[in-house]
């Protein structure tokens, strides 16, 4: 069975740096999910971040990021990571992983029909019910080191505020609640012990603002001082309380949750979403310097190659997206976000598995076949493929994920020559074909539904010394014109999602 599908195109060519404001409002615009702060309250925020500022040459100023910065090595050539959207939404496991902000609004009658009232059962009480009784951390390391990824980064807090670490500056976290375990500590180990990077997510900067009751369900929470307006639960919801004061105790934690996850799991990766962007201008500046600079600092004392990942222009203070300072850019999701051609610098780009982030019944999910076109294209085009991954609320990564990720892991085997450590060509396509380079050696990547010969344009006229399949010790029957250079495909070529031929010669 011929299981090859096209490549994800794209109709846009690589766009020149002096078109790069619109190239971002074209493609990459994520909107703020961050609190609309202001200068005072980030400096007040500022003030109660009791954590020292980690010894070393990095101050928290956009001048000095820069100068002790750089791009890690690991990272440009790794070019697979998985990422995990795992908490306590994966629990009710419907619609999606923002199911804590929908269940005061549009969801709640859902909500109530299975869980009953919203003042007896709120968001909280999921808490319980996240046990991940079946999580075996060994187990998903070896899982992501058989599917040919280099890198793994679980989300150790989502817009919901939970913690999945075991924190000292909060008990709503997975090691004094629900599972009762340090699962990101547990996770890095296994994850390390593989041989694999280790790096986390925070998405906490969100929640300020991320619940927002409809009125009728927030005037009857209120009348009780049930869930949302329960004193003892006020700083895990930030509902009830948005004076200046409180937004600022929020944003210090924010910062004081970085630093802990920084010195404790020693992350090779520290990953923002959109709420980093900042508010109207660049009121989190600060609260994010001081952060970059703590972890380049440790980064130094632990003698290892570390960055930060943000979307948009939440590490680009000039307003240009492809200047970024100590951070690699993270685009969501293949298709209009992601740059349609050759991007200068590290990227990368985080696509999900299936139909949603977090786990939720009934949730399709993405075959090898099509995740492998997507790593292609990707890779093609200079960036990184982070794919997300959905685990049940008991621990579990669904047998369907698994065997993507093991059909991928397969594909790997025969041909990460052609993926890891590669950089793109001087054009990364032409039609459903897609090249890397490396070592002197171009890669022609070919759907395997390509047919008995390939046609390749870009290297009319090119003098081609020989051309192999990888996984086959036979060479390649080739010709080439001032049209194009033609090549004759074997069986194996055919029966393969995508098959990669390893060209030589005067290119």
């Amino acid at each position: 069975m011929r299981l090859g599908l096209p490549f994800v195109i794209a109709a846009l060519a690589l766009p020149a740096a002096s078109h790069a404001q619109e190239e971002y409002a074209r493609h990459f615009d994520p909107g703020v999910m961050g609190p609309p702060t202001t200068p005072a309250i980030e400096k007040a925020a500022l003030a109660q971040v009791s954590t020292p500022l980690a010894p070393g040459p990095c101050e928290a100023t956009w001048e000095s990021v820069a100068k002790n910065y750089r791009p890690p090595a690991w990272f440009e050539d790794a070019k697979f990571g998985i990422f995990l959207h795992w908490g306590l939404y994966a629990v009710p496991a419907y619609h999606n992983e923002w199911y804590e902000k929908h269940m005061y609004s549009a969801q709640a009658k859902w909500h109530e029909e299975h869980f009953g009232p919203l003042e007896k059962f709120g968001y909280k009480d999921f808490i319980p019910r996240f046990t991940c009784k079946n999580y075996d951390p060994a187990a998903w390391a070896e899982l992501f080191r058989k599917s040919g990824a280099r890198y793994v980064i679980p989300t150790a807090q989502h817009h919901d505020n939970f913690a999945l670490w075991d924190s000292k500056l909060t008990k709503i976290d997975a090691k004094d609640m629900g599972p009762k375990r340090d699962l990101i500590g547990d996770l890095a180990a296994a994850v390390r012990k593989e041989g694999l990077k280790f790096g986390v997510s925070n998405h906490g900067i969100e929640n300020f603002t991320f619940i927002e009751p409809e009125k009728s369900i927030r005037a009857r929470l209120e009348a009780q001082k049930a869930d949302l307006f329960d004193p003892e639960w006020a700083e895990f919801y930030h509902v009830a309380d948005k004076s200046d004061a409180a937004q600022a105790r929020f944003l210090g934690d924010w910062v004081e949750r970085n630093l802990e996850l920084i010195d404790k799991y020693q992350p090779d990766m520290l990953w923002f979403d959109n709420g980093a962007n900042g508010a109207k201008n660049r009121e989190l500046d600060q609260l994010k310097l001081r952060v970059a600079a703590h972890y380049y600092n440790r980064a130094k004392e632990w003698g290892r190659e570390v960055s930060i990942s943000t979307k948009g222009l939440a590490y680009a203070p000039s307003g240009d997206h492809l200047k970024q300072i100590g951070s690699i850019i993270d685009f969501e999701k293949i298709g209009n976000r992601s740059p349609a051609g050759i991007r200068p610098g590290p990227w990368q780009v985080d696509q999900p598995i299936g139909s949603t982030w977090g786990y939720t019944t009934g949730m399709k999910i993405t075959g090898a076949d099509r995740v492998i076109s997507q790593l292609v294209d990707t890779v093609s085009k200079g960036g990184n493929l982070l794919l997300n991954l959905s685990p049940t609320a008991e621990g579990e990564i669904p047998k369907e994920q698994q065997a993507t990720l093991l059909g991928i892991g397969k594909w790997l085997e025969t041909n990460g020559e052609a993926i890891y450590g590669s950089r793109p060509w001087k054009q990364f396509g032409e039609d459903k074909l897609r090249f890397t380079t490396k070592g002197g050696a171009l890669y022609l990547f070919v759907p395997g539904n390509s047919g008995a010969e390939v046609r390749v344009k870009a290297l009319a006229g090119a003098k081609a010394s020989g051309v192999s399949l990888l996984g086959s010790a036979s060479k390649l029957e080739f010709s080439g014109s001032p049209e194009a250079l033609v090549i004759k495909l074997p069986e194996d070529a055919r029966r393969t999602p995508v098959a990669v031929l390893k060209i030589t010669g005067e290119l």
